[in-house]
């Protein structure tokens, strides 16, 4: 039997699998394909394929088997194939042809048998804060946490994580990202996880939306309202939404929905502003102040989860913290990455979400 199959057959996998399920079904924990989870021994590691949805953890195999000993080799000495963790798949342990997720490399650096990785709301509305490194010393230091600036998924990550962390380090609150948790069991890690939201949970008072006008003036340009309360808000709320115009603040925004908020003129008819967001790459939601937001109406089940995310992310935000956003560059460098057209490619398949 494989080192793998023998991970697959262990209990703590069974408890993975659940955990991962219970945390994929929470909009506030996980949106569409983003976070993911991995089981590792000395030598061999199962992740999250790229692309696949947590919520399916107990309904699917949606785990890749990975070579951890020549992944964490080629980490080491900074080979650039550790930026794919598909080169480190061992051949025949894949029926499927899945690809491992794109944080794979931050599974094999964080030495703990068991990481969840989620992209949780109250954790990225700490995360982008110009201050994140000082909340996270002084909220979360007794759960060995560390805090790590932004950097790019894999290989980049996986360095920074190297340097950031030490043997006691069980929580990471990624910059502009998100949150990992690593600990000896599933339960475990997901306690920690839970521990580390309650303690970042401000209270939430958001503003009440208001009434969007938005369906008859849409008509049949191929978007529809976006009607998630939080999110809805943001085109009825001038401060909030200006905090977030001009630019991006995490990577599966940029992936799903598109560089930076796309806000139409106070006055601008929607035709108009339909016009004006599809003439630009990628913008997948338009902000109507005082009117409401709309998407394509064949937006996929993971840009609404994002659309959804944005508004609880701006729900969540400290109205006196500064935010840091991701660079143009930044941007650029995920837009144009391999690794994240392909899931960009599975979310628009007909199987996407299944």
């Amino acid at each position: 039997m494989s080192p793998y199959q023998n991970l697959r057959n262990s209990p703590v996998f069974a408890d993975l699998c659940r955990v991962s399920a219970r945390l994929g079904r929470d909009p506030l924990q996980v949106q569409g394909p983003g976070g993911n989870a991995s089981l590792k021994d000395d030598a061999a590691m199962l992740v999250k394929a790229s692309g696949t949805w947590l919520a399916d953890a107990e309904t699917q195999d949606i785990m890749v088997p990975v070579d951890l000993a020549r992944l964490r080799e080629a980490l080491r000495t900074g080979d650039p194939k550790a930026d794919n963790g598909a080169a480190f798949v061992p051949e025949g342990e894949n029926p499927r042809g899945l690809r491992p997720s794109i944080e794979t490399s931050v599974h094999a650096i964080f030495d703990w048998p068991v990481v969840l990785h989620t992209h949780c709301v109250a954790t990225i509305a700490t995360a982008l804060r110009a201050d994140a490194g000082q909340v996270v010393a002084e909220r979360l230091a007794d759960l060995g946490a560390a805090f790590v600036p932004y950097t790019k998924p894999g290989l980049a990550l996986a360095q920074a994580i190297d340097a950031a962390a030490d043997p006691g380090t069980r929580v990471l609150v990624l910059g502009n990202h998100g949150l990992a948790a690593g600990a000896e069991t599933a339960e475990e890690a997901e306690r920690l996880v839970r521990e580390v939201v309650g303690r970042l949970t401000p209270a939430v008072c958001g503003q009440e939306p208001g009434t969007p006008d938005l369906p008859q003036s849409l008509g049949d340009h191929g978007w529809r309202t976006f009607d998630h309360g939080p999110t809805t808000a943001l085109a009825f709320d001038p401060e909030v939404l200006g905090r977030l115009r001009g630019g991006s603040f995490y990577p599966d925004h940029v992936i799903f929905l598109g560089p930076g908020v796309f806000v139409a003129d106070v006055e601008e008819p929607a035709e108009a502003a339909l016009a004006r967001a599809a003439a630009e790459p990628r913008q997948n939601l338009v902000v109507f102040p005082g009117r409401g937001v709309a998407m394509p109406a064949d937006a996929s089940p993971a840009m609404q989860a994002m659309a959804r995310c944005l508004g609880d992310v701006a729900q969540r935000l400290d109205p006196e913290a500064a935010l840091t956003r991701l660079t143009a560059e930044d941007e650029a460098e995920l837009l144009n990455w391999d690794a994240e057209k392909y899931r960009q490619t599975l979310d628009r398949s007909p199987a996407a979400g299944t």
